[in-house]
C-alpha cells in the first residue's frame, strides 16, 4: 500500500514535470528552482539547536549549456517516481549504473549523480529514502544496554533486538530507522568515531560499566546512524557524548555534523541531527593534561581551522570552539583517540572517560 508522504513525493515530481511540459508546449524556456546548498544558506542559533535552511535559491534553466543536467534532473525524478510506485529501492551506487541506459543522459561518474539526486531531494524538501534511494554505506555499530525494537517484514511480528548479547560483535543500525523503538535503563549514549576504540570498549564491556549505550560513528556518520541516536535520545531522554579524534575532521566533519547537520543538507537536519550531543572527545588542552603523544597537523587541518573559524556559524556562535581551535593552531598539532595507550591500552576507559564524564567544564558545546 502507498503510504502518504509517498503519494505526497509522487504528486510532487508530477507537478513540477507537469509545469516544465507545459512552459515547452508554450515555447518558453522551463525552469527548475532549488534551494542553495551550503553553508552561506544557513543559520544556526541554539534555540533551534541545528543548521536552519535560508530562503537562497538557484535556478536552473533549460539551455544549450545546461541540457544534459536538465535531463539527468528529470530522468533521476522519473526514476524516483518509479521506484515509490513499485515499492523498490535503490542504492546511490545502484542509481548511477542505472543512468547508463539514459543515452547522452548518462552519468560519467558517481559524484555527478549523487549530486542530482540531493539537489532533488533539497528541492522537494524530503530525505533521500522518501524519494526511494538508500546511501550504499554501512550503518554505525551499536552495543550496550538498550533493546531495538523492529518488525519482521515477513510475518509482521515484533522482533525484539538485545545490544548486549552480541558476543564479540554488535547490533548494525539498519539504511532505515523510522520505525524503530526502544527500552533501555542506560544512563547516556556514547559515540565513538574510530571502529578501534569501539572494539576496545565493546570487548571489555565498558556500557556494563558505566551503563550507556555505545555507538561507533566510523567517521562522520551515516544519515541513519544520526536519526538512530536522535531518536533514542529524543524518545528516552538520554544525553548523547561525542568522543573523536582531537583534529579538525573530528571536530568539525564529524561532531558538527552530528550535532547540528550541514549546510549541504540543511533541508533535512532538523531531523538527522542531534542538538543534545556534547562533545567529550580529546581537545588541545587534554593532550596537555594527559601528556599524550601527536601527530603535527597537515597542511589540510590548518585549512580547515582556518575556514571553520571564519565561515561556520556553530564555530562562530562558540567561543569555547574558537578558542580551542585557535590553541590547536598554536600548538600545531593534532591527536588520536588511540593516544591513551601510551599510558596503558585499557587508559581510556580506565581513567579518560570516568574523568570526563565527571568534568562538564571540560566538555565542548
Amino acid at each position: 500500500m502507498t503510504k502518504k508522504n509517498e503519494i505526497d513525493v509522487i504528486a510532487k515530481i508530477t507537478e513540477i514535470a507537469k509545469g516544465i511540459y507545459g512552459k515547452i508546449k508554450l515555447i518558453k524556456q522551463p525552469e527548475i528552482e532549488m534551494p542553495i546548498r551550503s553553508l552561506n544558506n544557513v543559520e544556526y542559533n541554539s534555540k533551534d539547536g541545528y543548521f536552519k535552511q535560508l530562503d537562497k535559491k538557484k535556478t536552473r534553466t533549460l539551455t544549450a549549456s545546461t541540457i544534459k543536467t536538465f535531463a539527468q534532473t528529470l530522468r533521476m525524478m522519473g526514476l524516483s517516481k518509479k521506484l515509490i510506485e513499485t515499492n523498490d529501492i535503490a542504492t546511490k551506487r545502484e542509481a548511477y549504473y542505472v543512468s547508463k541506459n539514459w543515452g547522452d543522459a548518462r552519468f560519467k561518474e558517481q559524484p555527478e549523480s549523487d549530486t542530482v539526486m540531493d539537489d532533488i531531494e533539497a528541492m522537494m524538501g524530503v530525505n533521500r529514502e522518501q524519494i526511494g534511494f538508500i546511501p550504499g554505506e554501512k550503518g554505525g555499530a551499536v552495543a550496550g544496554k538498550l533493546t531495538v525494537i523492529d518488525i519482521d517484514k515477513e510475518t509482521d511480528k515484533q522482533l525484539n533486538i538485545d545490544c548486549t548479547k552480541f558476543g564479540a560483535g554488535a547490533y548494525s543500525i539498519p539504511s532505515s530507522v523510522e520505525h524503530l523503538k526502544f527500552e533501555t535503563n542506560a544512563k547516556f549514549v556514547l559515540a565513538v568515531e574510530t571502529a578501534g576504540m569501539f572494539e576496545r570498549l565493546n570487548k571489555h564491556k565498558y556500557w556494563k560499566k558505566a551503563n550507556c549505550v555505545l555507538i561507533a560513528m566510523s567517521g562522520v556518520p551515516t544519515r541513519a546512524t544520526r536519526r538512530f541516536m536522535r531518536k533514542l535520545s529524543d524518545e528516552n531522554n538520554l544525553p548523547v557524548f561525542v568522543f573523536t579524534d582531537g583534529d579538525p575532521y573530528g571536530y568539525f566533519s564529524i561532531y558538527r555534523t552530528l550535532k547540528v547537520g550541514s549546510g549541504n543538507a540543511a533541508h533535512i537536519n532538523e531531523f538527522f541531527c542531534v542538538p543534545k550531543a556534547e562533545f567529550i572527545g580529546v581537545t588541545p588542552q587534554d593532550i596537555i593534561d594527559y601528556k599524550l603523544p601527536t601527530h603535527p597537523l597537515k597542511e589540510v587541518d590548518f585549512k580547515k581551522i582556518k575556514d571553520v573559524l571564519k565561515n561556520d556559524p556553530f564555530c562562530l556562535h562558540h567561543k569555547e570552539w574558537q578558542k580551542a581551535l585557535k590553541q590547536m593552531a598554536k600548538m600545531k598539532v593534532r591527536v588520536e583517540q588511540q593516544a591513551f595507550s601510551a599510558h596503558s591500552l585499557n587508559f581510556v576507559m580506565e581513567k579518560y572517560l570516568p574523568d570526563k564524564l565527571k568534568n562538564s567544564k571540560t566538555w565542548l558545546p
